[in-house]
């Protein structure tokens, strides 16, 4: 099972950040929770194969401030994809640091090696003003302004600033399929 954990503060927010994401794992017939990130308990995770971790809205940053909701990402051992915003907690998980880096619109992603079935050149939609480093996740991609795609050294954690339920869905069936 796949647990998709949404972070938007707004349910409104869920129909362009988390319904995307629930269709894509639809297609793949895959089964799948959806829950609120202030929801989780370890039991959720008991169950899950892998998990997804969605974007937000452009000034809906409050899961930065509850970030101790994500201390089981230290000890989880199967995959995470954290878009956007989920790739901000991956990253400040393993001791990342937040910058002010904002971008808006379609924007040219060079991959530097292959990323869930990606390495080339591809447009994305992005939505974000802060992007995440850390010393512990590999660079896969650029844009201009900013880091685009991680992937951690050691375990199965994927992260993408850009929002692939907008544009590019098969970067989340690739992940999906691992």
């Amino acid at each position: 099972m796949i647990t998709l954990v949404e972070l938007p503060k707004e349910k409104l927010h869920n129909l362009e950040f988390v319904k995307p994401i629930e269709n894509v794992i639809r297609k793949e017939n895959k089964n799948f929770k959806r829950i609120r990130y202030k929801d989780l308990t370890s039991d959720i995770f008991s169950e899950s194969d892998k998990v997804i971790i969605s974007g937000t809205s452009f000034r809906d940053n409050d899961f930065l401030c509850n970030l101790e909701f994500f201390d089981w990402i230290k000890n989880f051992d199967r995959p995470i994809l954290g878009i956007c915003g989920g790739m901000h907690i991956l990253g400040m998980s393993f001791n990342g640091t937040l910058f002010k880096t904002q971008e808006i619109g379609l924007m040219e992603v060079e991959f530097e090696k292959e990323f869930l079935g990606v390495n080339d050149k591809i447009e994305v939609y992005e939505l974000h003003n802060y992007v995440v480093e850390s010393s512990d996740f590999e660079i896969y991609a650029r844009s201009q302004k900013c880091i685009q795609a991680i992937k951690h050294k050691d375990k199965p954690f994927y992260g993408v600033m850009f929002h692939p339920e907008v544009k590019k869905k098969n970067i989340i069936a690739n992940f999906i399929r691992l």
